[in-house]
């Protein structure tokens, strides 16, 4: 009866030791190794999104974020919800002074998109008043004049294309202005 009370050998796992000691100095490994790296790079990622942010939605202090995102990698992420909200704001004092809300990256894009049909003629004609706008501040860069001018190429391009045809015989504009 006493060597009922008397425990067997104990087993702490279901694996056999010399098993449970080479998973254990793996496991080690990966964690020392693999897992900083992850920690770095979800750190990073996590920093970068605000910058991220402003370049889809066309931020035009787009730049100054990234900085600022930078910063906020050296400093421990202290000013990154400063970029975060930064990000998200909408650069009221910026229309106010250059006539758009939008960075000089949506112009060049927009054109390249009316350029390419992707536009339609309300859209075209929306963006070529807003260049006019930011050209009547005098805050129009060699890269603006250049979307401008696609953008007037396609506009004028769409507005020809939509124009009825005239029939044959029929007195153009300028044979009426003759007569």
């Amino acid at each position: 009866m006493a060597t009922l009370a008397l425990p067997y050998a104990a087993q702490a796992s279901f694996l056999p030791p010399e098993l449970m000691d080479t998973a254990a100095f793996y496991l080690a490994w990966f964690i020392l190794i693999a897992m900083p790296i992850a920690g770095i790079v979800l750190f990073w990622l996590v920093h970068i999104l605000p910058e991220k942010i402003a370049h889809k939605r066309h931020h035009p202090q787009k730049d100054a974020i990234q900085t600022l995102c930078l910063l906020s990698l050296v400093f421990g992420g202290l000013l990154w919800p400063i970029a975060w909200l930064w990000a998200y704001t909408k650069p009221v004092s910026y229309r106010l002074a250059y006539g758009t809300d939008k960075g000089d990256e949506y112009f060049v894009e927009m054109a390249e998109k009316a350029q390419a049909g992707a536009l339609p003629p309300a859209e075209m004609k929306y963006l070529h008043d807003e260049l006019e706008a930011i050209a009547s501040r005098g805050a129009m860069s060699l890269e603006l004049q250049h979307a401008r001018t696609r953008i007037d190429a396609a506009l004028a391009a769409a507005t020809a294309a939509a124009a009825p045809p005239l029939a044959a015989g029929a007195p153009t504009p300028t044979a009426q202005g003759a007569a």
